[in-house]
């Protein structure tokens, strides 16, 4: 797996994966940005929600249980110092379906917490990180 980061100007800077996508990073204009692009430190949170909820939805579907909406709300909070790291990560995801199992849904976000989200294991070696769930009945 490979990215590059380009500087664009200021603290602009232009993502590119090797799978052929991009992403603008941008800072807020008291750090001389524009405030154009995601901030670096959000899109880890990013890719903690999308790296958890890519193995929820996974799991729910070869568990054939009739999901039809999941999001994952991520909330972290930084250290009041230089580096301002993250001590805390919490996910929330909120999973919708017809007679979905509360049970279900546990299942695949421990297994997702403790086994095939590979951000998120990574990350929990640094930071305190939670997971819990919500099922909505349509």
């Amino acid at each position: 797996m490979q990215v590059t980061v380009k500087w664009v100007d200021g603290v602009m800077f232009v993502g590119e994966t090797g799978s052929g996508h991009a992403v603008v990073m941008d800072g807020p204009p008291d750090h001389g940005g524009r405030n154009m692009g995601v901030r670096p430190m959000e899109m880890l949170l990013l890719g903690v929600g999308g790296c958890s909820s890519f193995d929820v939805v996974q799991i729910l579907q070869k568990g054939r249980n009739d999901m039809v909406h999941c999001v994952a709300e991520v909330t972290a909070e930084r250290v009041d110092a230089i580096p301002s790291v993250f001590s805390k990560i919490h996910l929330h995801f909120i999973v919708t379906g017809h007679d979905l199992k509360a049970s279900a849904v546990e299942r695949a976000v421990k297994l997702s917490a403790e086994k095939y989200c590979s951000a998120s294991i990574m990350l929990s070696k640094a930071v305190e990180i939670t997971h819990d769930f919500e099922v909505i009945e349509v």
